[in-house]
């Protein structure tokens, strides 16, 4: 393996074409090797909890807003920009939204709104010139061929209605930001059609939407290339811009039963043997022609992993607790050939 020194950044190796992000939040951000290699890889941060609803919205018109503060302000003391991560998830959606009497559907119906919108105006005016973009509503396409949305609550109150009031509302507190609606298995073609049929409803509604966010939880063996193109040429086409937004690679080729039947996960890898040092070398032809196809597409203006380091991944923990390495750094903050297949044609894993 090449002198972790040597590496080249990655925000300068593809400067002009997009931002390098990372995912975190302040207390991992400033750990000693998880900051040396954000300070000098990224100029994108996404804060990976703290600018969700529930740590944010304590109850109506009450906010904790002191852990993104902190986070914003050390990414702006580090130059480093911020996207603003998420304002409509229906698993952080905090309960008071929902609370109040039904009796009255229509009633009920309008305060629930209210609360939606005012928290949207409150957060975005908040970080309004701190942030460069916003994943407005996350998560919202339906997984199976069942139906176009997902059977949120927000959707079971107000249909396709509650992303409008969301993006509206968030473009009337920042006009300058941009707005994302962000999902994951966009590389799936039956998913990425829902999802395309919600963007191209919100466009025709007049909703102001600027890009797709991808999330991009993958595996060593799945999406092929030729699956993520599809994915970006669909966004492109409606005249919008692709961001990477939680880009990891596990190590695990896993059925899909295994987040719903965590039984039928993989065991897990041992470091140091075969089948370990396999999955790492897949992983890095897998990183390397992924963010080729990135860079082809002018479209794609971010490119995000979901974490630092392979000392703090979710995966570690989801769908099982196991260990996972799906980043570009090992756990002791080294490049690891999935960054040197990156930014080195001639390297062989």
């Amino acid at each position: 393996m090449p002198d972790p020194a040597s590496a080249p950044a990655l925000k300068t190796f593809f400067a002009g074409k997009f931002k390098i992000g990372m995912a975190a939040d302040f207390g991992t951000a400033n750990e000693a090797g998880a900051k040396a290699v954000l300070l000098k890889h990224a100029n994108s941060l996404t804060a990976e909890s703290v600018m969700k609803a529930s740590p944010i919205g304590v109850s109506a018109g009450v906010y904790n807003f002191a852990p993104a503060d902190d986070l914003i302000a050390f990414a702006q003391a580090n130059g480093i920009e911020v996207r603003g991560h998420a304002l409509v998830w229906h698993q952080t959606s905090p309960s008071w939204l929902f609370d109040g009497d039904r009796t009255d559907m229509t009633a009920y119906k309008a305060l629930v709104r209210a609360r939606l919108e005012t928290y949207i105006t409150d957060v975005v005016t908040h970080f309004k010139g701190k942030v460069y973009c916003w994943d407005v509503v996350n998560e919202a396409t339906r997984d199976d061929a069942s139906g176009t949305y997902r059977d949120s609550e927000w959707y079971r109150l107000f249909g396709s209605d509650f992303i409008d009031y969301a993006f509206h509302a968030a473009r009337a507190a920042d006009p300058a930001v941009q707005l994302f609606i962000n999902d994951y298995s966009t590389e799936d073609a039956g998913k990425r059609g829902r999802l395309m049929t919600i963007v191209q409803g919100m466009i025709d509604r007049g909703v102001p939407v600027d890009g797709v966010g991808h999330q991009m939880h993958i595996s060593i063996s799945y999406p092929s290339a030729a699956q993520v193109e599809a994915a970006l040429a669909d966004v492109e086409a409606k005249g919008l811009i692709n961001h990477i937004t939680e880009m990891d690679v596990s190590l695990y080729n896993d059925p899909g039963s295994c987040f719903g039947t965590p039984s039928t996960c993989l065991a897990a890898l041992a470091p140091g043997t075969g089948a370990y040092n396999t999955a790492l070398q897949a992983q890095a032809l897998k990183y390397r022609e992924l963010f080729a196809v990135f860079a082809a597409h002018a479209s794609v203006k971010s490119v995000t992993t979901w974490g630092i380091t392979d000392k703090s991944t979710w995966l570690n923990t989801y769908p099982v607790t196991r260990a996972n390495w799906p980043l570009l750094f090992d756990t002791s903050a080294n490049p690891k050939s999935a960054l040197w297949a990156i930014v080195d044609p001639a390297f062989v894993p």
